[in-house]
């Protein structure tokens, strides 16, 4: 997911209960779909959107967006399995309740429990080819568990958005017969496949969405910000993975020299050079909560249970409810910080890249400053 974005919570969006209340709740239901219904978590995400959301509504979402939890422990299990032995870096993520609330805002026809990625997985590899091969393969897997999307429905490597987002995405429905796990079935997880390369990128959109007024994910904020990255995930695809982006009707110099002509009025790349990379220490723990501070400061709290880490993830957003907050889960600290790269305010890769890339697009042309 966007997959970490800064959100402010609305006026009006708060936990009325503690993570106690909550957790008592859900052992209490657990022969039925979490929240009661999906009719009823619909009806408690339209209360939330319309700001008219009573305790009961916020209980029920609580105790559908925890159900979650489970369903993305399923997943990272499988993918971890699958890509033991290899480079391909793995990472989950549970969508927090302000990011969801965010979401409801910005799309009024959602339906919250069609809300497809509360739960996320994400796979990193080093290129499209291998991208391409493992997702292939994981397709033809056999389990219960249902993909939704036909194959090219989120593919946004062939199909790059107007943001110059590139990757793909697949949903899957979760389904087991076991009766621990019945009451999940229909719970959606989100499986998010992209390259270094595009990862690269990815990470740069959310620091500079941290640092400054502009969300260039979703198109907000100053325009200039907005088309200087959708160009350079044009220079990214045409000079190292031998793609088009957004602008595929532009020449390599046309790109270029617009891409350069915009860096000059808003000192992009020295603006992302200069940010000092979080040095926070990540601990062997493989469950982790990563706070951005409004001052800019990250704290890394770990959690040797994904429990521990989910009660404790539920007090700070009730404590901290403009801050943002996530919890992630990866092998080891090296991955939380690879894959999690806006978090540490990383855009190196991201800058090397683009350097580059523009270097070998205008090489001879003799436009590279």
């Amino acid at each position: 997911m966007r997959w970490v974005t800064q959100v402010r919570v609305a006026a009006g969006y708060h936990e009325p209960f503690g993570v106690h209340e909550e957790v008592a709740l859900s052992n209490t239901v657990n022969d039925k779909f979490p929240g009661g219904s999906k009719s009823r978590v619909n009806r408690a995400g339209n209360a939330v959107r319309e700001n008219s959301a009573n305790i009961e509504d916020y209980f029920v979402i609580e105790e559908w967006r925890a159900a979650h939890r489970a369903v993305l422990n399923t997943f990272q299990a499988i993918l971890r399995n699958r890509t033991r032995g290899t480079d391909i870096t793995v990472a989950q993520r549970h969508k927090r309740q302000s990011t969801i609330f965010d979401k409801l805002s910005r799309f009024p026809e959602m339906q919250l429990a069609r809300m497809d990625d509360v739960a996320g997985c994400r796979l990193i590899f080093r290129d499209i080819e291998s991208l391409n091969r493992f997702r292939g393969n994981f397709h033809k897997a056999r389990f219960h568990h249902k993909r939704k999307n036909d194959p090219d429905k989120y593919n946004y490597i062939a199909n790059p958005k107007s943001t110059g987002y590139r990757g793909i995405h697949d949903v899957y429905s979760y389904d087991v017969n076991s009766m621990a796990g019945k009451h999940l079935k229909g719970l959606l997880v989100e499986i998010q496949y992209r390259t270094e390369v595009q990862h690269a990128w990815a990470t740069a959109v959310e620091v500079i969405g941290f640092i400054t007024e502009n969300q260039p994910k979703f198109e907000q904020g100053d325009d200039r910000y907005n088309h200087a990255m959708a160009l350079a995930s044009e220079i990214l695809a045409r000079a190292y993975e031998d793609k088009k982006g957004p602008f595929s009707e532009k020449s390599d110099i046309e790109v270029v020299k617009e891409f350069l002509d915009i860096d000059a009025k808003l000192n992009l790349l020295n603006m992302l050079r200069g940010l000092n990379t979080a040095s926070t220490e990540v601990s062997a723990n493989r469950n982790s909560i990563l706070i951005f501070h409004e001052s800019s400061e990250l704290e890394v709290r770990t959690f040797r249970s994904a429990t521990e880490a989910l009660a404790a993830l539920f007090e700070l957003e009730k404590e901290l409810p403009g801050t943002d907050i996530v919890l992630v889960k990866a092998d080891t600290s090296e991955e939380v910080r690879f894959a999690f790269k806006n978090y540490f305010s990383d855009a190196t890769d991201f800058i090397r890249l683009v350097e580059d890339g523009c270097e070998k697009l205008a090489r001879q042309q003799n436009l590279w400053r």
